[in-house]
């Protein structure tokens, strides 16, 4: 327990550091250049093809790729954080309250809520670093889903424009500038779960538009403990042009409160002592709220277009947790409260330009991003019924950093074209702790170069093959640690502030099958240090290296207008390099990911989808001696679409599994039960069939 406390220690930033060069490459100019057709991410806002756009001739990766609003309107959801699930291989549970951020899992990762996965939102990041409850946090709540035009996404440590947390992928969500239409959408559903939604565009002058929505919603989920959960979202952006300028202005909001059904003890639920819906303390749960200002303004000229990205983002979470029910503390049990307060401030400024290379033609782009994370209070708390005991540890941190990169792709035939990539981080940790001897500053940097080749396209079909390095960072507590603050006497040993990855790709991508867009990729990645859940505490804590390979086939087919479909299939084999005497395996990590879809309707009249997700059996612990069971859920549509009006019902678990969202294997201790605790299967079961209707208005 003493090192996940640690783990969730805290700390202060200052940045200190320069990336030389960095505004050099900010303005270099190319003679003699000529313009080079946008990727096709660059779309007409009411039109996103998504999965069906092929990407050859632009992708850089086998595992790139984008989807498009449709395709996010077409799926049956239960929680927020699936809307990274249209990602082929990403799995996404939940272990307690809907307020909280999801599981994430992709490629042998268990991700926690985002640590090696880089999420972003026009711009603006969503992981939190050094965060109360886990680092890399990412909370994706805050989005309403009626206002995400695309989700673009990349896997591997392969892009230079990516920093921290990136080593399985990336995800970045584009909104609406300007709604197609102006909506009004309610649904109901079981266990008193309701939600409103609306957004409407009001076009200015010229090709100026103002956008807002909002969006309330309540849902008491299956639980014994009625959830109580309530969210309520607001979105507003302003968007002008002046002359070849573009602007963004865009405001959003958010705040949920909610009690929470942790994992829950195999045992109990076996000997019929406790309901699989039930919970052993009804006083977890927790706020949270997240406001944020962004703009962006980007200036096209002949052969460059320059970008400035600037954001702002306010941020708290008061959350309370018991997953070892009364192992530490028998008379007043084992809840404890992580508090995280904090202001984000930061931004970045991009050139891209276009030229040559003798006959070859190239674009390159540089950026250089910059990043505060201004934490006045990251808290460990011990509690009885959300009533603080003690205090473990109380912190302030300061996380600066300073990322710049360079990226260049040269298309040297048109069968042949490069990418290769620089990238240079350097971040200072400022920690002030309650315990003065765990305060301290501290440095690090960190250089990742990228490179990939491009093969083809022959009768639509090309090769690549990308190598590069990435890095994830540690929480800013871990890097100056030196007394355990469980006990005030241990001493503990700080951890690497960056921890190093590299990872390597071989893929192909076709079309060659009208409609049929489909790609393979065999993958191979290592990591320096990284981060695995601990149930005594609730948290994650640095372990030793890892290696994983695998394989990902994805396929995407519109055989009629009317009709799509979607098979994806991910094969992981993930280990530790080094056997401590516990075994390699690496908890939580799924070697099987099994996702597809159907979608089928037009424009009007009867509509409808079923999808299946199925993830394999996965050991919860080193020495394999504890595994989760597999899981396969199935989520059905149909519906009715005319001009003005639709309706459609969704059942979610179709089939009404009792499957388990997410399961860990740990020691905790009920009460009566031996002092020393029990070692068991601890899991989160998925919610069971549920009904929604959905009543939406287009004007």
């Amino acid at each position: 327990m003493s090192s996940l406390l640690f783990s969730r220690a805290r700390g202060r930033v200052l940045l200190c550091f320069i990336v030389s060069g960095g505004a050099a490459a900010l303005t270099a100019q190319t003679s003699g250049a000529s313009p080079v057709p946008p990727p096709p991410t660059q779309l007409d806002p009411f039109l996103v093809p998504g999965r069906a756009t092929d990407l050859i001739g632009t992708a850089a990766a086998a595992s790139q790729g984008i989807v498009g609003a449709h395709e996010l309107e077409s799926r049956p959801f239960l929680r927020r954080g699936e809307l990274l699930e249209v990602i082929p291989g990403v799995v996404i549970t939940q272990h307690t309250g809907g307020g909280k951020a999801n599981q994430y899992f992709l490629r042998g990762f268990n991700l926690d809520h985002g640590t090696d996965f880089a999420v972003s939102v026009d711009g603006m990041p969503v992981n939190l670093r050094s965060h109360a409850h886990g680092q890399g946090y990412a909370d994706l709540n805050f989005l309403i889903p009626e206002l995400v035009r695309q989700v673009d996404y990349q896997k591997g440590p392969f892009f230079a424009d990516v920093g921290d947390f990136s080593a399985a992928g990336a995800a970045s969500f584009r909104q609406f500038d300007q709604l197609p239409e102006s909506f009004v959408r309610v649904t109901l559903g079981e266990h008193r779960f309701a939600r409103l939604a609306a957004g409407a565009t009001r076009p200015g002058p010229g090709n100026a538009a103002t956008t807002g929505a909002i969006e309330w919603a309540q849902d008491d989920g299956p639980w014994q403990v009625e959830e109580n959960f309530e969210r309520m979202n607001g979105y507003l952006r302003h968007r002008w042009t002046r002359g070849a300028a573009d602007y963004r202005l865009t405001a959003m909001a958010y705040r949920t409160s909610w009690r929470a059904t942790d994992q829950v003890p195999q045992r109990a639920v076996d000997a019929g002592e406790l309901d699989r819906f039930g919970t052993l303390d009804d006083s977890n749960g927790g706020k949270s709220e997240r406001a944020s200002l962004s703009f962006d303004a980007k200036w096209s000229g002949p052969g460059a277009t320059t970008r400035l990205e600037a954001y702002a983002i306010h941020y708290r979470l008061n959350l309370y947790s018991n997953f070892t029910y009364a192992l530490d503390d028998p008379d007043n049990g084992d809840q404890f409260n992580q508090r995280d307060r904090r202001v984000v401030v930061g931004g970045a400024l991009t050139r891209a330009w276009s030229g040559r290379v003798g006959a070859a033609r190239s674009e390159t782009t540089a950026g250089l991003q910059l990043r505060g994370d201004l934490i006045g209070e990251l808290g460990l708390h011990r509690t009885a019924r959300r009533e603080r005991l003690t205090t473990v540890r109380d912190d302030s941190v300061d996380e600066l950093s300073a990322g710049g990169f360079v990226r260049n792709e040269t298309r040297w035939t048109e069968r042949v074209r490069t990418e290769a990539g620089l990238r240079i981080d350097g971040y200072r940790f400022d920690v002030t702790s309650d315990d003065p001897r765990n305060s301290g500053r501290t440095a690090d940097h960190i250089v990742s170069p990228k490179a990939g080749l491009v093969l083809g396209p022959w009768a639509q079909t090309e090769v690549y093959l990308n190598a590069g390095f990435g890095f994830h960072s540690n929480d800013a507590r871990g890097a100056t640690i030196r007394i355990d603050p469980a006990d005030g006497v241990t001493p503990a040993d700080p951890v690497t502030p960056l921890a190093r990855s590299r990872g390597a790709e071989l893929g192909v991508r076709t079309a060659a099958v009208r409609g049929l867009v489909s790609s393979l990729a065999v993958w191979a990645l290592e990591l320096d240090s990284e981060l695995v859940f601990v149930g005594d505490a609730g948290g994650t804590e640095p372990t030793g290296r890892t290696r994983r390979h695998g394989i990902e086939w994805a396929n995407f087919w519109r055989p009629r207008p009317w009709l799509a479909l979607d098979a994806d299939l991910a094969l992981t084999h993930a280990r530790y390099r080094d056997d401590a005497g516990g075994g390699t395996r690496i908890a939580n990590s799924i070697g099987r990911v099994v996702t597809a879809g159907a979608i089928l309707g037009g424009g009007s009249g009867l509509h409808g989808g079923l999808r299946l997700r199925y993830f394999g059996s996965q050991p919860l612990r080193e020495d394999n001696a504890f595994r989760a069971p597999s899981s396969t859920t199935f989520n059905g549509r149909i519906g009715w679409r005319a001009e003005a009006w639709e309706l459609s019902a969704d059942v979610l678990n179709v089939f009404d599994r009792r499957n388990h969202d997410i399961a860990y294997a740990y020691t905790s201790r009920r009460p009566g039960e031996p002092a020393a605790g029990i070692d068991d299967i601890h899991f989160h079961p998925a919610e069971p069939r549920t009904l929604r209707v959905t009543l939406s208005r287009r004007f």
